[in-house]
């Protein structure tokens, strides 16, 4: 079950706020253009920093891609993890990493799950996920490996 305590709207909205100045301060850009890319009032940006002000999921998303980070990962990451990850992740490979992942997954369980897609249980979502990461890190393993073999035959 749920617990509705963590969607009181004054937490969501200073959590998101913190993402945002974070967002805004990594950037190293200044506010009013910031403002001008995701086309809101430099005043209203302030008060949504702040959090004296509700952004919008667009304006949010706006917001984030005037940033040069990837807006839909850190949103998704702010939903799932209260905005820890979305922060630490900022600006970084792992951030686009997540992003691509995301827009393509659901056409990729489609189109290899077929007709299976809806036999998939909600259980199996923490094992798979910790495979998908073992899997990853076998794959970075390998490649680090190929790579010191290169370098010592070149």
């Amino acid at each position: 079950m749920t617990n509705m305590a963590l969607f009181v709207e004054q937490q969501v909205r200073a959590d998101l706020a913190r993402l945002l100045l974070a967002a805004v301060e990594a950037s190293g850009r200044a506010r009013c253009d910031i403002a001008r890319d995701a086309q809101i009032h430099k005043d209203a940006l302030r008060r949504v920093l702040a959090g004296e002000r509700s952004a919008s999921l667009g304006e949010a998303l706006r917001i984030l891609a005037a940033c040069s980070v990837a807006p839909h990962a850190h949103l998704l990451l702010f939903l799932v993890s209260n905005g820890d990850h979305a922060i630490a992740w900022l600006q970084s490979d792992l951030a686009q990493f997540f992003e691509d992942f995301c827009d393509e997954l659901p056409s990729a369980l489609e189109r290899v799950l077929g007709s299976q897609v809806h036999d998939v249980k909600p259980r199996w979502a923490r094992g798979t996920a910790h495979r998908v990461a073992r899997l990853l890190s076998d794959h970075i393993d390998e490649l680090e490996r190929r790579d010191a073999l290169y370098a010592e035959v070149a």
